[in-house]
């Protein structure tokens, strides 16, 4: 390695800030130093050589055409500039708040209740909730002010919800003013998607003080519900597949331009009462179906990276679909990484891979994707190749390889990433929903946890004697060193073919422990059944979701806190 020159290890600064940069500076240096050889070294051991596809990375970005529009923003700013007023208005107080239901007039369940206070004050509020363990907490966000600006969220519907507010100040004060907040009724598609339970135990349950579970469908309105499986939240938007926590605390929805039309191509970056920060629009003619007349062009997965941009599983807009990625800036709304997985596997997976009935060569399925902060790195999984992966993200190089494929059916070149199995390790079928455990923080990069929704139905490569026969949710674990993988927890086997689902669901880890799984096409569709269990388990949630209309079934289920502790509404900042 060549040495650092002596002037810059003797660099003195006088600001402790810019000792600290020099500090990161000299850092970044020695490792880039330190890698060049090994990244070479990597890169020249690499024997996997790209494929050549029809469509060039400037063809992919064309036909996509991604860019940032203000069509929704502009319909609000009235909107905001109502509430930035109110919120600058000394006349409005906790004794007698500026109170508005649905502000956006997109989020029934919700509310903005705005007021100033002479001393300050940090504000919390409750959603009273109609049984034990499903009242909605939340502190606003800010600290101790004087203007108060409450985004109230988890009102039920067709209800005169009881809302309480309570200022605290410095000194351990309170004082707390009670409303009463008169919401509307549950839109059609809804109320007719009616949910039961059974087995709960809300002590339990992952639920916290301010957790629901979303039903994020594959069309109509978004909703969450509650312990009790009411429902505390939708959205009037439609949407596909996609409602994805931001790290700002933003949701980010994947909906229509126009509610009559039948492609999704508008993503919209948004809050939980329904204000929209950005809108991304894609073109139409990359968009492709699973079936049914409705169009998708993010078909499946979403996902922020750490410089905030958004990578999405797309297509390409030639004749085989979903099996690229692009990542999207968030400050340009343009494409600036293309990755299409045409290039990187076999040609002999898809090359002769046979046709939908629309048209399309759906030979990838790609149906979900994360981001590993450990190493930069992606994992991907591939439902119509019953397989999971992982890349580098700047090279786009392979990583691993998980499949049922035999390994004398891949090119020699392919072999040494494939993964060997521990004894009783499941291979998946058809899988979705593939995400890290241990991400960022202290984890090492060659030793990772991973969840996923094992649909257990051999496509291409699965096992063909258990297919069909149970779905679950499985935990596995990679060591990258030795190339093993080993499944360490599931659950679904002992539900049974009642529980089989050949399409879609989700499974997802608690902070507590518990693992809340959608099996969401359970019944061929006519039902979706969203678990929560324990790590021994023991189911302490059960709901089932039934005459949802056409194609609406519960493609994930989330349960996530409404609102998050990075969120903070303002009307006075655009």
């Amino acid at each position: 390695m060549d040495k650092i020159p002596k002037e810059m290890a003797q660099l003195q600064f006088r600001h402790h800030r810019l000792a600290a940069l020099a500090v990161v500076s000299l850092a970044v240096l020695t490792v880039g130093l330190a890698g060049c050889s090994s990244t070479k070294s990597a890169s020249s051991s690499y024997k996997i050589k790209n494929n050549k596809v029809a469509l060039t990375t400037a063809q992919i970005k064309k036909n996509l055409d991604t860019q940032i529009i203000t069509t929704r923003q502009d319909k609000q700013k009235s909107l905001t500039a109502k509430y930035k007023a109110a919120a600058e208005n000394s006349k409005y107080t906790l004794d007698s708040p500026y109170v508005k239901v649905n502000p956006y007039g997109s989020s029934p369940l919700s509310a903005l209740v705005t007021f100033k206070t002479t001393e300050a004050v940090k504000v919390t509020y409750t959603v009273v909730g109609k049984s034990d363990k499903t009242s909605i907490t939340n502190t606003v966000n800010g600290g101790y002010t004087k203007t108060h600006q409450v985004p109230v969220v988890g009102l039920y519907a067709d209800y005169a919800n009881t809302v309480k507010i309570t200022t605290t100040t410095k000194t351990g004060t309170t004082k707390t003013k009670t409303l009463k907040l008169t919401t509307s009724a549950l839109p059609k598609y809804i109320k007719d998607a009616t949910i039961t339970t059974k087995n709960v135990k809300k002590s339990k349950m992952n639920i916290g003080k301010n957790k629901l579970t979303i039903i994020n469908r594959t069309t109509k309105q978004p909703f969450a519900i509650d312990a009790d499986g009411n429902v505390r939240w939708y959205d009037t938007n439609y949407s596909q597949h996609t409602i994805e926590q931001w790290s700002n605390g933003h949701i980010m929805i994947l909906s229509k331009k126009d509610i009559d039309s039948d492609v999704y191509n508008d993503l919209i970056e948004t809050d939980y009462l329904g204000r929209v920060y950005k809108e991304y629009s894609f073109a139409n003619k990359t968009s492709s179906t699973d079936g049914g007349k409705e169009t998708t062009v993010i078909h499946h997965d979403l996902v922020e990276l750490p410089n905030h941009n958004l990578l999405a599983t797309v297509s390409d807009g030639s004749k085989y679909k979903e099996d690229t990625m692009v990542e999207v800036s968030h400050k340009t709304g343009k494409i600036v990484k293309v990755i299409d997985m045409k290039k990187l596997l076999p040609k002999s997976m898809w090359a002769k891979y046979q046709k939908g009935s629309d048209g399309k060569v759906d030979w990838l399925h790609q149906n979900a994707v994360d981001y590993d902060k450990n190493d930069k790195s992606i994992v991907i999984s591939s439902r119509n190749q019953d397989m999971i992966m992982k890349l580098d993200y700047k090279t786009d190089h392979i990583k691993w390889i998980y499949s049922g494929k035999k390994k004398s059916t891949w090119p020699k070149a392919y072999r040494k990433y494939l993964l060997t199995p521990a004894k009783g390790t499941t291979v998946t079928g058809g899988q979705h929903g593939l995400y890290l455990l241990n991400n960022g923080g202290n984890s090492s990069a060659n030793s990772e946890n991973f969840i996923l929704y094992d649909n257990n139905i051999a496509v291409t490569n699965g096992n063909k004697q258990t297919s069909g026969k149970y779905s679950q949710a499985v935990q596995y674990h990679v060591n990258q060193k030795k190339m093993t993988i080993k499944q360490t927890w599931a659950y679904g086997k002992s539900l049974g073919k009642t529980n089989f689902t050949s399409v879609i669901g989700y499974a997802e880890k608690q902070s507590n422990g518990n693992v809340l799984i959608d099996f969401g096409y359970k019944n061929g569709g006519q039902e979706s059944n969203i678990i929560e269990v324990t790590k021994s388990g023991e189911q302490v949630f059960n709901a089932t979701m039934k005459n949802a209309a056409a194609k609406a079934y519960a493609y994930r289920a989330y349960r996530v806190p409404f609102y998050d502790s990075a969120y903070k509404f303002d009307a006075t900042k655009s």
